[in-house]
């Protein structure tokens, strides 16, 4: 259930939201692969559940659905290629029917960032998870450049921004190419609230997952009700 701040944010989930949009939903095992975001990380905010995005989506998931497995392989720290090479084969073997990809932040954040081969890794992941019958959701991080963190020098801003911003294109390209299920949270309309942001400067805090979580359960629930839609022929 949602603390107090959190009930009452106009971006995050609604009493019994989330239970009426996932009802009767497909999923039983659910795989998550990335970095810190996919780990959890964030910074703890009064009013808002410490719990952790994807745990909060497996609970979510869960809810709904009796003997619902996850499994979560994300790890702080690793750039696209490093989740591709430590956690692909294991999410396979997992037979995920649901599978959350989150990687680009830690190749994004330094100047050395390379667009394509990111991209190529990421298409990689995606393809290889289709192939194995998973629905894939991938994710357009925040922008990061946003936050007030003194760890992030002024002039570095504008740099960071930009690159942020190339990953979040580049992997919203890839999602229409290959359909996947896409939560865009660089265009959220509360991307650029600096109060969204952790201390460090690299990650979102308590408030960033919840939108994050109504974001995804909102995405997840349109898709299911355009399935119900083409099943009747509508």
């Amino acid at each position: 259930m949602c603390t107090s701040a959190e009930s009452q944010d106009p971006y995050c989930l609604r009493e019994g939201e989330s239970a009426r949009l996932l009802a009767g939903h497909p999923w039983r095992r659910f795989a998550v692969l990335g970095d810190s975001v996919a780990e959890g990380l964030a910074e703890p905010v009064p009013g808002y559940s410490e719990v952790q995005l994807a745990d909060r989506i497996a609970a979510e998931l869960r809810a709904t659905a009796p003997g619902f497995e996850y499994l979560n392989l994300g790890h702080r720290g690793l750039r696209t290629r490093e989740i591709r090479e430590r956690q692909l084969v294991p999410a396979l073997a997992f037979h995920p029917d649901l599978a959350l990809v989150v990687c680009g932040g830690n190749d994004a954040f330094p100047a050395t960032y390379r667009p394509d081969p990111v991209a190529d890794e990421l298409r990689t992941m995606v393809v290889a998870l289709q192939e194995s019958g998973a629905e894939v959701i991938t994710v357009g991080l925040y922008n990061v450049s946003y936050s007030p963190s003194t760890e992030i020098a002024d002039w570095l801003r504008p740099g960071l921004r930009k690159r942020m911003q190339t990953l979040s294109e580049r992997t919203k390209a890839i999602a229409e190419e290959l359909g996947t299920l896409h939560v865009n949270l660089t265009a959220h309309p509360a991307a650029t609230d600096p109060n969204l942001y952790s201390s460090d400067g690299r990650h979102g805090n308590a408030r960033s997952d919840a939108i994050a979580l109504a974001e995804a359960v909102r995405t997840l629930g349109t898709h299911l009700e355009k399935t119900r839609q083409h099943a009747r022929g509508n």
